[in-house]
């Protein structure tokens, strides 16, 4: 099994959903700083036991992109989807404040 790189491509924001359907306790907080302030842009994490989300990653954003995780892991692809081999783009299912991820097989000799 291969290796998984975990970059951070975008952090996006949904303020106008924020203030509708967020709920009252969270929601001025969140639109004070509409974006997930768990990751920054650019920020790699390196996955080597499929079994173990890596330090400090969101639980919530591994159970979402951990099966094109395994995948990679094990030597597939996400073609014609993806047009680049080893590579895959995945996003959390945070619909107010999404993040989006680059997640790339780190190949061996």
């Amino acid at each position: 099994m291969s290796d998984v790189r975990i970059t951070v491509l975008r952090k996006t924001a949904h303020p106008d959903l924020v203030a509708e359907y967020m709920g009252d306790e969270v929601r001025d907080a969140r639109l004070a700083n509409p974006v997930c302030t768990l990751f920054q842009e650019g920020d790699e994490f390196i996955v080597s036991s499929l079994a173990d989300c890596p330090e400090g990653f969101c639980v919530w954003a591994w159970s979402d992109m951990h099966k094109e995780i395994l995948t990679l892991a094990c030597g597939g692809d996400m073609r014609p989807w993806i047009k680049h081999p080893g590579t895959a783009l995945a996003c959390c299912t945070d619909a107010l404040r999404p993040v989006i991820f680059k997640l790339e097989r780190i190949e061996t000799d």
